[in-house]
């Protein structure tokens, strides 16, 4: 018998968890900032928190990602969550891109930890970060000044998230299609092909999905409400309905995986497809998609 999720994580994980981490020293930090002068700096009154995210709970505090304890403790939790390195986990989203960018979207950024692992990989790039959580958003920026790097967050959904059509050369997500309705997922992949100019890539490092469906205890382990409905999402599909042509897919120390997908010169463009399929590599060397035409590589179609 399954263990219920709370539970799981409650008797066996948060013991553990609250071991390793300072909570005390967690818990002065929290209150020595002023959130809602730091959150408005970022909070947008026209961006609108759907129920899904509203009512989530992390690790099971209410609240979640709008909860300022949960913000400050999300990255002390995190390092032990993403086995067997939250930044090797992180690297492979890096290792797998195969544009050189000028404009980077990162959905779903919270405290920016991609983020700014994108922004070291391309300093000269503009990357952006964009998260629901204003709370989030303050964090992120702490991190990026204390760095020293030059990062422009935004509050919004990534469902809708108002740039225009052909804005980046690359769009990423991490850890974030496990923890919303895949119906949200479809957009939000919709979305990207949007953001994106021809050529451009999308990749989304989450959880494997293959592992979920055939290992039952991780979706106790990693206690998410959509994880059973994410586990059975078609990634490569949704990329395919959006009009990307789709890569296959890396697994990343069997527990994730990373998904990709390149925007063609057109949705039935079946030349470029098969071609897109050639360049799969771990390097960033892009040299085999001059030809597509993109303007990432200052080529115009």
């Amino acid at each position: 018998m399954a263990i219920p999720q709370n539970l799981f994580w409650e008797r066996f994980l948060s013991p553990v968890v609250r071991f390793l981490i300072d909570e005390e020293g967690l818990e002065r930090y929290a209150l020595s900032i002023d959130w809602k002068k730091q959150s408005d700096r970022f909070q947008r009154s026209d961006v609108v928190i759907p129920s899904y995210y509203s009512n989530h709970k992390f690790r099971g505090i209410e609240g979640g990602y709008l909860n300022p304890k949960v913000v400050v403790s999300y990255d002390a939790i995190m390092q032990y969550l993403l086995p067997p390195n939250e930044t090797l986990v992180r690297q492979a989203l890096i290792n797998a891109i195969q544009v050189q960018p000028r404009r980077i979207l990162d959905l779903g950024c919270g405290t920016g930890s991609t983020t700014l692992m994108l922004k070291h990989a391309f300093p000269q790039a503009e990357v952006i970060g964009l998260d629901l959580s204003a709370y989030m958003l303050v964090i992120a920026d702490h991190k990026a000044t204390s760095a020293g790097l030059d990062i422009l967050w935004r509050h919004g959904n990534a469902q809708k998230t108002a740039f225009p059509d052909a804005a980046f050369d690359l769009v990423t997500t991490s850890l974030l299609f496990r923890e919303i309705p895949t119906t949200v997922s479809q957009a939000i992949v919709q979305e990207c092909f949007r953001l994106l100019v021809v050529g451009g890539q999308l990749l989304i490092l989450d959880s494997h999905q293959k592992a979920l469906r055939q290992l039952e205890w991780l979706n106790d382990v990693i206690e998410e409400p959509y994880l059973r409905e994410y586990a059975t999402f078609n990634l490569d599909e949704s990329m395919g309905k959006a009009g990307f042509a789709t890569l296959p897919t890396q697994d990343v120390w069997w527990i994730h995986q990373v998904n990709s997908g390149v925007k063609p010169l057109s949705k039935a463009d079946v030349t470029i497809h098969k071609k897109v399929r050639q360049y799969v590599s771990k390097s960033t060397d892009s040299s085999d998609l001059e030809d597509l035409g993109s303007p990432v590589f200052g080529i115009r179609a």
